[in-house]
């Protein structure tokens, strides 16, 4: 975790729960990279505890990752997630990310 964070190219991202004295509650991880086309920007590892699901913390550190990825010049903002992870869809669809026509291969 100490190499991710202090990486110039990776911010992970915080929600704090005010009402249980500012734990955290979920995290995100953004990197940000250039290709030939631009900068490009991936989130990864959006995770919000069970008991804060559904009060907003994904959504807001989704929200800040973008505000973020583009004040840094990124031209796109990418992410995935597994088909069985719906409430997660409906978080990155409500913060104005659509699925593209592509696949991914590993």
């Amino acid at each position: 975790m100490a190499e991710i964070i202090a990486s110039p190219c990776t911010s992970v991202l915080v929600a704090r729960d005010p009402a249980a004295g500012g734990s955290i509650v979920g995290t995100l991880t953004l990197a940000l990279f250039r290709i030939p086309t631009g900068v490009r920007a991936w989130i990864e590892d959006v995770v919000v505890d069970a008991t804060a699901r559904g009060r907003g913390a994904g959504e807001a550190v989704t929200r800040v990752a973008v505000e973020l990825a583009i004040g840094r010049g990124a031209k796109t903002v990418d992410l995935t997630s597994r088909r069985s992870r719906e409430a997660a869809h409906r978080l990155y669809e409500k913060a104005g990310f659509s699925i593209r026509d592509s696949r991914v291969y590993r």
